[in-house]
């Protein structure tokens, strides 16, 4: 969740190229499958790779999926838990997207490539602040019955 005010590359020269897996020899519904798949993984893995932000996020995943061994969470709670941190993951990599894309249109100063990054990072915040409220809803009962 970076917020550039101005309109600094995602990408440094150092990072190796990006390159798409190479197509299936063969072309066939589960070949093409298979070869869209290993290609969408490129995804995560260079947010994983290039965002330290995410990092934090994950250390927070570890802490909220061991609490509810602690606490006995429902099946419901768990399900909610595991989308809203997903949820956000999945936000994480589209901040990234549109920050490398805003970056590849706008490699200047722009008002308004400052605003869609702030704009894809606020919607990450907004997200972050839900998971907060949930997690409260279900943690904090919980947490006061045992002070």
């Amino acid at each position: 969740m970076t917020s550039n005010t101005t309109a600094t590359p995602t990408r440094t020269p150092a990072d190796p190229p990006v390159t798409a897996p190479a197509a299936p020899a063969r072309s066939g519904f589960l070949a093409g499958r298979a070869f869209a798949f290993r290609a969408a993984l490129n995804g995560p893995a260079y947010v994983l790779r290039t965002q330290p932000s995410i990092w934090i996020k994950m250390a927070a995943m570890v802490v909220v999926f061991g609490a509810p061994w602690f606490f006995a969470v429902t099946p419901i709670e768990w399900a909610l838990l595991a989308m809203l941190i997903f949820g956000i993951f999945s936000l994480e990599a589209l901040n990234t997207a549109i920050e490398a894309v805003v970056d590849l249109v706008s490699p200047e100063y722009h008002d308004l490539a400052r605003i869609a990054k702030d704009s894809a990072a606020g919607a990450l915040i907004f997200a972050v602040i839900a998971s907060l409220i949930v997690a409260g809803f279900i943690f904090l009962p919980r947490i006061m019955a045992l002070l």
